[in-house]
């Protein structure tokens, strides 16, 4: 008999104490986000790049008569040169209102985890900072580096925003 992981697919664990991230691969390595940020996936394409923008904005798109600003994650986050090729993802991301897309080396899928599924972040500097993530969820063999989307889209604006941007959110 075929056993079931009873943590993911199993409806009757669909209790508060967890949640959906969508899940997604830089490099080597598995990321996810919380799902509920998640507005749209697309191809990569079709990104006006802009003059003197820091190398891991890409641009900007026109999404539903809005502009969005498209970065890079792999860039962002010093994981090496990205390639660019039908795998390639735009997750596009709202957090308050403001709408951002971040492009990824392919999607996953949809993973659940427990609030006992997800740890702490470990700390890589004194202060205690882990930077862009909110922990770390462990589904059996699976291990998923889950971002702060919050945290992540304050990272990704230019500075002169930030301060604009960390006030409404």
């Amino acid at each position: 008999m075929c056993k079931q992981n009873e943590n993911v697919t199993n409806p009757a664990n669909t209790a508060a104490d967890s949640k959906e991230f969508l899940t997604f691969r830089l490099g080597g390595n598995e990321y996810g986000i919380d799902i509920q940020h998640v507005i749209q996936l697309r191809g990569y394409g079709n990104v006006t790049a802009i003059a003197n923008a820091p190398k891991h904005i890409k641009g900007i798109i026109n999404l539903n008569d809005g502009l969005v600003q498209i970065n890079d994650l792999r860039t962002q986050l010093n994981l090496g040169d990205p390639i660019y090729n039908e795998f390639t993802v735009v997750i596009i991301l709202t957090i308050s209102e403001k709408v951002f897309g971040f492009v990824v080396d392919s999607v996953a899928d949809v993973i659940q985890f427990t609030e006992e599924q997800v740890r702490p972040m470990p700390s890589f500097d004194a202060l205690g900072d882990t930077g862009l993530f909110a922990g770390i969820g462990k589904n059996d063999n699976r291990v998923v580096v889950l971002f702060d989307a919050v945290k992540l889209m304050l990272d990704s604006v230019l500075p002169s925003d930030a301060e604009f941007y960390s006030q409404t959110l």
